[in-house]
Parts: structure tokens; C-alpha cells; sequence
């Protein structure tokens, strides 16, 4: 009776050894077939497009008109630079056209009554050259009037509007700040640039396509999946050898490691619909799997068939 127990015990801690060993072999192929069918990173980042803002003209902020972390709209003030300097320049500009004016109509004038006379009263070298000071005095009117329009050109800069719809962000101008044409001092996170950047191993391009369904989780709000499609995925990333050396020579690293780590590779994806209660930032992390979702037990069945069915799967 003994030996039949010993024996029976024996039988079903092999078959028991044997089924978990089965069951860890299927789980294992599905969840390399999960990797390989189905790619995913926990390296994903929610990007935007930034955009700089400059003053055109130099000047003393005057006015501000936005605060940090601002929604704002395209064409919205965000800032005023002191127009008095430049509203003088427009004065002096209307000034030196309103003369300018002037002494061609004066020139003209002259040019036509010479015109008008005979050549026994005046010469006709006398009436070309009375003809050239009419047209040098015309030109000089259009020089005032491009004067004038760059003046009123710079006295509108004076006013800084949003070029886009946006938020503003890292806000350090203030009032009475010097600005330097041309040297940013505010920024802008463009509202509707927003797109989520997945970096790939390299070993899963394969499965990667542009329109491939993706799908993603916010570490910030890990009880929401959301969806996607993928845009493109990038041509390149930056060699850390290669670089140009002595001579403009390639620079190689002598040592080469044995564990060769697969490279990254940044894929784009547009954002599908977001949920007013997820508003998106730029930095966020983001988990991303790309393709259609699959049950767990349709690929516990796929991994049975695999070993049951050779390997045509």
C-alpha cells in the first residue's frame, strides 16, 4: 500500500513539474510574441513645439500683459515696448516727406516753365539738366515715404502679440526690463503642436508603421489608456562615434564592449482625443504599446498552437 502511494505521489509531482514547465513555456512564447507583435516602452515623452518670443525693435518694457502659465490666443498682447522714441521717429519721418514733397514740386516746377521756354532763353543742356533735378527730387520723395513706412513699421513692433494660440511658460520679463531686438525674453508652448514621442529599440521597427494604432498611459494618470497613431518614425539618431577628429578624420572608440545594447529610436504619434480632464504638458512620461490590444488568453492560445503546429506561426 506504501509502495502504491510512494508511486502515486511520484506520477503527479511529475505531471504537476510537467504542466508548469508547459505553462511557463507558453507564457514565456506569449510574451514574446506580446514584444516582438506588439511594441512597447516605458520611454515615451509628451512633446511640443516651443516657440520664442523676440522683440523686433529694442526698448524698455512699459507694459505686461500676461502672466506665467497664461493662456493666450494669436494676436493677443503679451507685451509693450516704450513707443515715445519711436513715435518721434515717425514725426521726423512725416516731416522729411512733407519737405521732400516740397522741394520736388518746387524742382518739377522749375523743370516745366524751363521747358515751356525757347532756346533763345535758355539752352537745352540747361532744360535736361533742370529735367534731372525734377526726377532726383521725385526719387528722393520715395526714399522719405520707405523712410517713414519703416518707422511706423517699428512703432507698431512696439506692441509684441502671441503668433499662436499657446501657453506661456517660465515667465521671468517684467516691467522695466531693457530688450535687445532680437534676444528672446518669453516663451510660448504652442497649444496645438502637442504630439508623443516613443523611443524604440531598434529590434521592434520592424513591427513599427506609420498609421499602426498606439496606445499609451500617462505615469500621471495611470488608471487611462489612451489612444493614438503612429506619424512617422525617425531617420536617424546621433552617432556617438564618427565624430570628426584630427585631420577631420573619423574618431572611433578603441574599446568595443561585448553586450551590444539596441539603440533607440524616436517614433512619433499623434495624439487621438484627450479627455478635457487630461490636459497635456510638455515632459510627461508616457508608456506606449503600439498595435491593436489582444486578450492575454488570445495569445496563450497563439503560443499553444506555435508548439502544437510547428513553427509556421
Amino acid at each position: 500500500m506504501t509502495l502504491h502511494k510512494n508511486l502515486f505521489r511520484r506520477i503527479r509531482t511529475f505531471l504537476l513539474s510537467g504542466a508548469a514547465l508547459i505553462v511557463a513555456v507558453l507564457l514565456a512564447t506569449a510574451l514574446w510574441r506580446h514584444y516582438m507583435i506588439s511594441p512597447w516602452t516605458r520611454d515615451g515623452r509628451v512633446r511640443a513645439e516651443t516657440v520664442s518670443i523676440a522683440p523686433e525693435i529694442s526698448g524698455t518694457v512699459v507694459e505686461l500683459r500676461v502672466s506665467d502659465n497664461q493662456t493666450v490666443h494669436k494676436g493677443d498682447i503679451l507685451f509693450v515696448i516704450d513707443p515715445r522714441a519711436y513715435r518721434i521717429a515717425v514725426d521726423a519721418a512725416k516731416a522729411a516727406l512733407e519737405t521732400r514733397q516740397h522741394a520736388a514740386e518746387l524742382a518739377e516746377e522749375k523743370a516745366r516753365r524751363r521747358a515751356q521756354l525757347t532756346e533763345l532763353s535758355v539752352s537745352t543742356e540747361e532744360k535736361r539738366q533742370y529735367a534731372l533735378d525734377s526726377r532726383g527730387a521725385a526719387s528722393t520723395v520715395n526714399e522719405a515715404r520707405a523712410a517713414l513706412a519703416a518707422a511706423e513699421l517699428n512703432l507698431e513692433r512696439t506692441i509684441v502679440r502671441a503668433p499662436v494660440n499657446g501657453v506661456v511658460t517660465n515667465l521671468r520679463l517684467r516691467r522695466g526690463d531693457f530688450l535687445a531686438a532680437g534676444q528672446a525674453n518669453l516663451a510660448l508652448i504652442d497649444s496645438e503642436s502637442f504630439w508623443l514621442a516613443g523611443y524604440f529599440e531598434e529590434t521592434q521597427l520592424a513591427a513599427i508603421h506609420p498609421g499602426d494604432e498606439a496606445r499609451y498611459v500617462l505615469m500621471g494618470y495611470p488608471d487611462r489608456v489612451l489612444t493614438g497613431k503612429v506619424d512617422s518614425i525617425s531617420r536617424g539618431i546621433a552617432d556617438q562615434d564618427g565624430g570628426a577628429g584630427g585631420a577631420t578624420l573619423a574618431s572611433v572608440n578603441p574599446v568595443f564592449t561585448w553586450v551590444r545594447l539596441a539603440q533607440r529610436i524616436p517614433v512619433r504619434i499623434a495624439f487621438g482625443a484627450v479627455p478635457e480632464d487630461t490636459p497635456l504638458r510638455a515632459g510627461l512620461t508616457a508608456t506606449i504599446a503600439i498595435g491593436p490590444r489582444e486578450s492575454f488568453s488570445a495569445e496563450f492560445g497563439w503560443a499553444w498552437r506555435f508548439w502544437t503546429r510547428g513553427w509556421r506561426y
